[in-house]
């Protein structure tokens, strides 16, 4: 029984569990449900649910896509698609750069922003049609029973207390994930934790097909961003690490407010503009630091896992690959009827196999926007004027590989002298 069920009508024992509708639950839900598991996922909200978020999809979430085989539904809901990324710097210098092009200057990549209220929906309502789903239903506790992970107790909007079983138990839901607590999986370092908060706009001038990330003064190393969406909104939002807020005694909203009324850069583009929703903050728990994401009988996924990127806050991405390499080592696990630590442990090796390169250039870009903010301005302003520089930042920002240029002294040079 596949979709939507009725608390007293649904079956107690499965194949999968998995806890959390979002990204990586639902793409897990449907990649193991269509393969032939018996799969129930169960999330707290009812659908479509707003998500705070930056509501960025980058060409990773479209690999993804297509293996759902739901792209046309995405395209087809509202939403802004993405051509390239600006910058600006400290020193407020600006440059926009396109995605990577063929040899004809076609668009070889592209992305989305859409608001998590619609891709969220159109993840869950496709996995539906391959797992039996559960809403309005909050897990209060993890089975535990020999030390393995057999299945959940909460409860639904009658209020009364609920079991179920399976074999596996997936942790998809979110940075405080219940699983991960319940199961001792949960950590949670200041150093390695991004606090963010986020508004939707109208009427902000100067948008375009790119997505905006600022790297001003009072946020290092964290940025202030101006995401487009359909039909002239924006996402407007800043970020910043739990302990260089704490250290220098930031408050985000206030900051946030600071930057677009009284900004040079951005007084104007706000001049008239409306906000259209209230802030709201969220905690993002980054991949710089690695932690374990198995266990005897389960397996995390997403922010649950802390696979934010730890330079440009995405992790959208990250929560649809991992939710991909998952589902294969998971029906392995059903095939073998194996399900401890040690077969769940070559997930977490291939998940970050694939990730930590990354996740650790990323952290080592995201310290050098803090501490060597002199770099940031001076590629930037060669790339605002020198195509060929562009060129070199194109390659290093959005080609996760290239990134490592930033270590290398002879990128400076080049900078500096082409």
């Amino acid at each position: 029984m596949a979709g939507n069920v009725s608390l007293d009508t649904v079956a107690k024992q499965y194949d999968v569990i998995i806890v959390g509708g979002g990204p990586a639950g639902s793409t897990a839900a449907a990649l193991l449900g269509r393969q032939g598991a018996k799969v129930l996922l169960v999330d707290r909200a009812k659908f479509p649910r707003d998500k705070t978020c930056g509501d960025a999809i980058s060409g990773k979430s479209i690999k993804i896509l297509r293996e759902l085989g739901i792209v046309e539904e995405v395209e087809a809901a509202p939403h802004a698609k993405i051509m390239g990324v600006g910058f600006s710097s400290p020193d407020s210098t600006y440059v926009d750069v396109p995605m990577a092009k063929n040899e004809k200057g076609q668009i070889m990549d592209y992305g989305y922003c859409c608001r998590r209220e619609v891709y969220d929906n159109v993840l869950f309502e496709n996995c539906k049609k391959y797992a039996t789903t559960i809403e309005e239903f909050l897990v209060d506790d993890v089975i535990i029973e020999n030390g393995f992970a057999r299945g959940i107790k909460g409860k639904g909007k009658d209020g009364v207390m609920r079991e179920f079983r399976a074999k596996v138990l997936v942790g998809a839901d979110g940075a405080l994930s219940v699983v991960a607590r319940k199961m001792g999986l949960y950590e949670k370092d200041d150093n390695h934790w991004c606090a963010a908060i986020r508004a939707y706009y109208k009427g902000v001038k100067g948008m375009t097909n790119s997505i905006e990330l600022h790297f001003v003064d009072a946020v290092l190393p964290g940025y202030f961003w101006i995401f487009p969406l359909e039909d002239g909104l924006a996402n407007v939002g800043v970020g910043m690490l739990l302990s260089d807020m704490s250290k220098r005694k930031i408050n985000l909203p206030i900051e946030m407010e600071k930057l677009i009324t009284s900004h040079p850069s951005f007084k104007e583009r706000f001049k008239g503009a409306e906000k259209i929703s209230p802030i709201k903050a969220w905690s993002l728990p980054f991949g710089s630091k690695r932690k374990k994401s198995y266990g005897n009988g389960v397996v995390l996924l997403g922010d649950a896992a802390c696979l934010i990127d730890p330079f440009t806050g995405e992790g959208i991405g990250n929560a649809m690959v991992s939710a991909s390499i998952a589902s294969r080592h998971i029906q392995m696990a059903l095939k073998n009827d194996k399900f401890d630590e040690a077969v769940f442990k070559e997930y977490d090796a291939e998940l970050w196999a694939t990730v930590g390169p990354e996740m650790r250039t990323s952290y080592y870009m995201q310290r050098l926007g803090g501490k060597l903010k002199f770099l940031l301005n001076l590629v930037i302003r060669k790339a605002a004027k020198s195509e060929k520089a562009k060129e070199a930042i194109a390659g290093t920002f959005l080609n996760v590989n290239a990134r490592k240029n930033y270590w290398n002294p002879l990128f400076y040079l080049k900078m500096l002298l082409g």
